[in-house]
């Protein structure tokens, strides 16, 4: 049985506690290492906005605010009076198998996966005791899918780290309404829905991830974030290996949490001195499965290949959104999305896994190049192949004991040509693109060189 909340607060006045609740003390706690070396995660939103698919997962809050092409959609293709409660029903996930999801997010490479438990529309995907009859057990999938996701990934993909979303706030909630109208100075919906969610959800499924959403309007001490967050380091059964993100109130954003998400789809492209994560959505445009989005509105495997070796070169974390169907099933071109980036992957991990920063990020000459680097070796992303075949790496400089490598070469144990420019930097001969395994960014291998 979970603890109250006055229990659990009252721990830590505690002598021994390790970390205080204080962004000062839980900003001390070391990163967990798996983290770090992951590199590439796989985002799930999936509620009841993915019934109506389509605009955004924001659908309830635009139909309720008015705006046109919502209020439009609701009179062409549904009766008057029909409200968002309505669509649950029909939140079946009658094709959702937890084992085929993590086979496909096995065979994109990636290193965790961070489901929607809930989402700002309220709808809790596991039969949370918080939210009677609004909850995927009591209505739609009649089923838990947190727990049978969980379950799934464990068994059939144990490399791969399990972690999930909660929004703090939910849009039409009127305990949150209440406290909003009252400047915050109540907390009657953060004890009564908020708080006992998180503890739910962290006791029942231990999450290696806590990806924090929701929080803006109020600051963090109406949310009583910090005296979760040191439940969660100190005492919770994930304490040791779990991570959060920095959405955790009113001005926490870009300030205080394990890594930094700062805004979605942040990408800096510059080297950031905190861990950070760039999430972003395959539909440029929404997070939720929209059937209207065209062809164009999709990253192409080149564009997420780009982003991703931009992400890494500065630090990042990639987090890829998809967004799944009413009925459970992947989308076509996002499972496809996800395999060429996992066979992109399979030639090039190497790279990408536990890497860490060099000492440029992207090339003084060349665009299009960025670097990572593991021990003494360093890796150059090539995202567009020369016409000449040649690439010169202006922020590279050759030794006496200097060799390239392309990774994919069918003959990868043969070194590539390479010469120095006038200034000495190093312009490498790539072998013919027929001889190397992949077609849409390549990777040089560069062993006992120096930063230019």
């Amino acid at each position: 049985m979970l603890r109250t909340l006055q229990q659990q607060d009252s721990d830590f006045g505690l002598a021994g506690a390790k970390y205080e609740p204080t962004w000062d003390s839980l900003d001390s706690r070391p990163l967990p290492a798996w983290y770090d070396a992951a590199k590439v995660g796989i985002f799930i939103h999936w509620g009841v906005f993915s019934v109506p698919s389509f605009g955004s997962e924001w659908f309830w809050k635009y139909w309720h605010d008015g705006k046109g092409k919502y209020v439009e959609f609701m009179e062409r293709n549904y009766r008057p009076g029909f409200t968002y409660a309505d669509f649950a029903p029909e939140f079946t996930a009658e094709f959702f198998e937890p084992e085929e999801w993590a086979s496909v997010f096995n065979a994109s490479g990636a290193r965790y996966v961070v489901l929607t438990s809930k989402h700002h529309e309220g709808f809790t995907l596991w039969p949370s005791r918080y939210s009677w009859n609004w909850n995927s057990l009591d209505v739609g999938p009649k089923r838990d899918l947190v727990g049978d996701l969980a379950q799934a990934i464990r068994t059939k993909t144990p490399h791969i780290h399990f972690g999930l979303y909660h929004s703090k706030y939910e849009w039409f909630n009127a305990m949150y309404l209440e406290d909003k109208a009252r400047g915050f100075e109540t907390q009657d919906f953060v004890k009564a829905k908020t708080l006992p969610e998180l503890y739910e959800l962290v006791n029942t499924y231990e999450p290696e991830i806590v990806w924090s959403d929701g929080d803006w309007e109020a600051p963090d001490s109406y949310w009583d974030s910090t005296h979760f967050l040191a439940w969660l380091f100190n005492e919770s059964p994930v304490k040791d290996n779990v991570v959060v993100n920095d959405r955790w109130g009113k001005g926490v954003v870009c300030n205080h949490g394990s890594y930094y998400t700062c805004s979605d789809r942040y990408n800096p492209g510059t080297l950031q001195h905190h861990k950070w994560e760039n999430c972003l959505t395959l539909d440029k445009v929404s997070w939720g499965f929209r059937r209207e989005a065209p062809l164009r509105d999709y990253l192409t495997i080149q564009e997420l290949l780009a982003t991703l070796a931009e992400t890494i070169s500065c630090g990042g974390n990639l987090l890829v959104n998809i967004g799944p169907t009413h009925d459970g099933h992947l989308p076509a071109i996002m499972e496809e999305r996800l395999r060429q980036l996992g066979s992109w992957l399979d030639v090039n991990g190497q790279a990408v896994y536990e890497s860490t920063p060099w000492t440029h990020q992207s090339d003084a000459v060349t665009p299009g190049v960025w670097y990572t680097a593991k021990g003494d070796d360093v890796y150059a992303f090539v995202l567009r192949w020369p016409e000449d075949g040649a690439v010169t790496l202006g922020s590279v400089l050759p030794t006496s004991r200097t060799k390239a490598y392309m990774l994919g070469h069918v003959e990868k144990v043969k070194p590539l040509q390479f010469t120095k420019t006038e200034k000495g930097q190093l312009t490498v001969m790539l072998p013919l693109m027929h001889q190397v395994r992949g077609q849409w960014a390549w990777v040089l291998l560069l062993s006992d060189v120096m930063a230019a």
